[in-house]
């Protein structure tokens, strides 16, 4: 893919964009306005279906929707809420140390930077970046399985890893486009750019794409 052509693909994929149902983290930010809200849905949704992770976050937020209410409910309470999205025993803990930590460390105030929310035990940077972005409309860049699959299969980056496309993309993507990337990039994925077998047919963007380990198409 020649990198010229970024802005044509996120041109066109802009325009079929509205077809595609939005991924759930940016869905409860439209419906749910706040980063503590965004942190919470984010950690929810570390290897949980979509349906699964906007049902546990509405239970959970119906109980607490800021960290001090959130820590005066039990461990048990928090995995009654939030069960049977993955690993739930562990992220209640989780998400009962980070309120802790905001209260203690930020005056129970989520922090704005990725390098403060990093330093929250169990916030990596998917998390962090969706926080600033879709939280505090401030310039990041998150970079799921979507996005890194993506970018690469369209030959933009070449990169092994999430975070390695993380910092590949900030030095080539246009700033302008940081903040949509993910939505637009993960609703992509997940209607047409599938991981096996992608719809190439109906593909919005395949005069530009380098369908680099594209085995099987349809």
């Amino acid at each position: 893919m020649n990198d010229k052509n970024i802005r044509e693909v996120i041109r066109d994929l802009e325009k079929d964009f509205s077809r595609w149902e939005l991924p759930i983290v940016s869905s409860l930010a439209e419906k749910h306005s706040g980063p503590f809200t965004i942190l919470v849905s984010t950690i929810l949704s570390l290897r949980t279906k979509d349906e699964v992770t906007a049902k546990a976050t509405e239970r959970l937020l119906a109980l607490a929707v800021t960290p001090e209410d959130m820590v005066k409910l039990s461990e048990e309470e928090i995995i009654k809420a939030i069960y049977p999205v993955g690993f739930y025993r562990n992220k209640a803990k989780t998400i009962l140390h980070i309120c802790r930590e905001l209260i203690d460390r930020f005056d129970s105030r989520v922090p704005d930077t990725i390098e403060q929310l990093l330093t929250l035990k169990g916030v990596g940077r998917k998390s962090a970046n969706l926080v600033v972005t879709l939280g505090y409309n401030k310039e990041g860049l998150c970079v799921d399985t979507h996005v890194h699959r993506i970018s690469n299969r369209l030959g933009y980056v070449r990169t092994k890893t999430p975070e390695k496309t993380e910092y590949a993309l900030r030095n080539k993507l246009p700033s302008e486009y940081w903040m949509r990337y993910n939505t637009l990039m993960v609703a992509f994925g997940r209607h047409i750019c599938l991981p096996v077998s992608p719809l190439c047919s109906r593909c919005p963007v395949k005069i530009y794409c380098d369908r680099v380990n594209v085995a099987r198409s349809r």
